[in-house]
């Protein structure tokens, strides 16, 4: 499995506007506060990349008594990270051997990261060892088995054949984490909808999602040179555009 060098995009990746529309507030992180009212709450991002989701969550929860984490292999990710949160515990490390004591967390989420893992079953022993009983694991991602015309796959369809090798079909991620011993619930959320081209121009010259990195430049630039072709014959071209999304939240 091929993986992507964030040391190569983290100047650009907070460039994708759409990264910060969809971590917004975080439900389950509420639900949870709510079912189980306690003095102090250690949370981790895992995976946690520039610090999105935590800056975007530290001002929602500031009402509770929060210690937040994250955790990521990226010192350049980390950096631009730093430079958002002013408070925080940042940490370089691997998700697979991460540098916590057993039964530390309450809550960890893992957002659009699960498929950078190599070695996914390890990820999931190390998340289950962290985790306090009773304590949320929660995973969000896109769910790439069921869109197959995502806008990526129609100009770069290289593009799929690795994502159909980084991402895990959802029965086997609720079955490994059953398997451990969580109690899982297992959410998709699908959309089909017009897009304009000429929208999603600027995202691919970005080059900043995970999967464009990793396909060859060839195909890269001629998958570029295709949209830019389509828009220069037809400026306002459209395309159908399916898109899902799941969310796995694991009780352990």
């Amino acid at each position: 499995m091929k993986a992507t060098d964030f040391s190569k995009v983290a100047e650009v990746y907070d460039n994708n506007s759409f990264r910060f529309d969809e971590l917004a507030f975080d439900i389950h992180l509420e639900g949870y506060i709510h079912g189980q009212p306690q003095q102090h709450y250690n949370v981790m991002d895992l995976a946690c990349g520039t610090g999105i989701y935590l800056d975007h969550q530290m001002g929602h929860f500031d009402a509770h008594s929060i210690e937040w984490h994250g955790v990521d292999a990226s010192e350049a990710m980390l950096g631009k990270a730093r430079e958002k949160l002013k408070r925080g515990n940042l940490v370089q490390g691997l998700a697979e051997d991460l540098p916590y004591v057993s039964n530390s967390f309450d809550f960890i989420i893992n957002n659009y990261a699960f498929h950078h893992f190599t070695r996914k079953s390890q990820v999931l022993d190390e998340v289950y060892r962290v985790l306090k009983d009773g304590g949320i694991f929660k995973t969000h991602n896109i769910n790439v088995h069921d869109m197959e015309n995502w806008w990526i796959y129609q100009y770069f369809p290289s593009a799929y054949t690795e994502d159909l090798e980084r991402f895990w079909q959802k029965q086997r991620i609720f079955r490994e984490l059953e398997d451990r011993g969580f109690k899982v619930r297992l959410e998709t959320n699908y959309q089909m909808e017009k897009l304009k081209v000429t929208d999603y121009l600027q995202l691919a010259e970005n080059r900043d999602i995970s999967v464009l990195t990793i396909i060859s430049d060839d195909d890269y630039y001629a998958g570029l040179s295709k949209m830019k072709n389509d828009l220069e014959h037809n400026p306002a071209k459209t395309m159908m555009n399916d898109f899902s999304e799941l969310v796995c939240i694991a009780e352990k």
